[in-house]
């Protein structure tokens, strides 16, 4: 089955989970968004990735994008490169200003030119259109893995979590920056320990107090803000533009493993 090649054909086969990639299924349920302003695009890959046991939500243009990123928070996008208003480019580069999610380029065009522009803009990887949906699976999958490895447990103790200079160590309840202890107050371990488990996800204010306190909020309550205000002083080489801890406003603090720049 080719996708985006004017007839799009789904050959029996294709219609079969257990016939990609010796079965295996997609673990962790990812949340994928699929922008692309073809309906039968929109509706083949949502069909497609679903029964890859992924989570899947469509827009068709960049409004509608905004209205799904509003209320789901996915692991990937893709993205096509030609749409009517505001083109792929211009929606990843806003996207990627944002938070910091990876993003797969369409394009029919298929030109050098747009591969290296929408790689500029921040897009992680890029796929000409006509193309296999096994291709793209296997593209998802790859992308998702190396994001997930910059705070993946340590492999020797099973306990150590690493983000750019930083060892978080669970057990121990100790951060070291490039081998040397930073103090943290129980509070601001429980706290950093939430994002690293959390990563690259905007988390409110009311899921932190949720999670960490377990009780009933009260909106007046600034203990979060003040811990995430210590916690930079801590992490950040400048704490009044963090690259670990950010702020998603409207949405909350996002935790970025690999220290990315706004």
């Amino acid at each position: 089955m080719l996708v985006g090649g004017g007839n799009t054909r789904v050959s029996a086969s294709d219609k079969f989970v257990t016939e990609c990639f010796g079965g295996k299924a997609v673990s962790d349920n990812p949340q994928v968004l699929v922008v692309d302003d073809d309906a039968g695009i929109r509706d083949l890959l949502a069909d497609y990735l679903a029964k890859q046991g992924m989570s899947v939500a469509t827009a068709r243009d960049g409004r509608e994008m905004d209205e799904r990123l509003a209320a789901f928070q996915p692991d990937l996008i893709v993205m096509d490169l030609m749409m009517p208003g505001e083109d792929g480019l211009a929606l990843t580069r806003r996207v990627k200003s944002a938070r910091d999610v990876p993003v797969i380029m369409l394009s029919a065009r298929g030109e050098d030119i747009d591969r290296i522009v929408g790689l500029e803009v921040g897009a992680d990887d890029y796929l000409a259109k006509p193309f296999n949906p096994r291709e793209l699976l296997a593209r998802i999958r790859a992308v998702l893995r190396r994001g997930n490895a910059a705070a993946r447990p340590d492999a020797e103790g099973g306990e150590v979590v690493r983000f750019g200079p930083f060892a978080l160590d669970l057990a121990a309840q100790s951060l070291a920056r490039d081998g040397a202890e930073i103090a943290l107050t129980q509070a601001e371990f429980t706290l950093l320990k939430l994002f690293v488990e959390h990563p690259n996800r905007a988390l409110s204010r009311d899921q932190i107090m949720d999670w960490l306190k377990g009780y009933e909020r009260d909106p007046f309550d600034r203990s979060i803000d003040v811990r995430v205000t210590r916690l930079r002083k801590k992490l950040e080489d400048d704490p009044a533009n963090p690259v670990y801890i950010r702020t998603v406003w409207g949405q909350g603090y996002l935790f970025s493993p690999k220290g990315k720049a706004v």
